[in-house]
């Protein structure tokens, strides 16, 4: 799951924690905020523990999609906690007996509307992200590289959605295969590279490394939209095509530099990332 930045909205002077989903183009919220706020109980978490073992026990389908994603917790430090995409948020409310049920949901709807007013102008969405990135320390010119490769991404898994390829895992398996066709690694090879575990790759790429990745995208969505590709493995054809044109490119690259493409930095050294007249080792 590839997140933006977690948030914090209040809802009646209370926190309410959440992140937006890239892949899914959904919010996902504390689950533990949510009951704090309708229960106003002492205890959420225990309310909580409860509630999510009565669900199960009666086989309601939120029990099935509770998720987990790190976020600020009050000691400040990024701590694993339950969360919820939007519409299953909604129905666990069904389950709450609260006054305040009907105040959250429409409280719901203007956390959706915000990223509706982003779609309709989509310059909101690209300033939204950048200043993101400033706040995390990144340069200006590595921010104008990843927010090219945010857009690029986005058309590439719907082109993906409209050759029937829907699910998260497939997207992944797509991406891998085009990983190693472009880069020589694996998604995993390459995290293990930058010595990453959850972190996003793509946060952590250097700026030729992520104009690579751009290109076997740009490459692979321009294919597919003329081969309308019609089952998983023509998809995976055209993925694979697509990041062999990047991983040409990268050879005229390395050639011509005597530099390597695929770095081992990675965000810990911000400015690093934005290469201008080296990267990485040398080859």
């Amino acid at each position: 799951m590839e997140n933006s930045q977690n948030k914090l909205k209040l809802f009646e002077n209370k926190k309410i924690r959440y992140v937006w989903n890239a892949e899914e183009e959904d919010w996902y919220f504390s689950v533990v905020d949510i009951i704090e706020v309708l229960t106003e109980s002492e205890r959420p978490r225990k309310y909580w523990n409860d509630l999510k073992k009565k669900l199960s026990q009666e086989g309601c389908e939120v029990s099935e999609k509770i998720g987990q994603l790190k976020m600020i917790a009050p000691d400040g430090k990024m701590r694993e906690t339950d969360v919820l995409s939007t519409k299953n948020v909604l129905r666990l409310i069904q389950s709450i007996p609260s006054p305040k049920a009907e105040p959250f949901k429409l409280w719901l709807a203007q956390v959706g509307n915000e990223r509706l007013e982003e779609y309709a102008d989509p310059e909101r969405a690209i300033a939204r992200g950048a200043e993101y990135y400033r706040s995390k320390g990144y340069t200006e010119g590595w921010i104008n590289q990843r927010l090219q490769t945010i857009e690029m991404r986005k058309e590439l898994t719907d082109e993906w959605k409209a050759r029937g390829i829907d699910k998260e895992a497939d997207f992944a398996i797509l991406t891998n295969e085009m990983t190693k066709a472009w880069s020589g690694l694996s998604v995993k090879e390459y995290k293990q590279k930058k010595g990453l575990k959850k972190e996003n790759l793509r946060d952590n790429m250097t700026n030729i490394e992520l104009v690579l990745n751009i290109l076997a995208e740009v490459t692979a969505t321009s294919i597919s939209k003329q081969e309308q590709p019609k089952d998983f493995d023509e998809n995976k054809d055209v993925a694979v095509r697509g990041g062999k044109v990047a991983n040409t490119a990268k050879k005229e690259y390395e050639k011509a530099t005597g530099l390597k493409a695929v770095s081992s930095l990675n965000a810990k050294d911000k400015k690093a990332l934005e290469v201008k007249k080296e990267l990485g080792n040398k080859k």
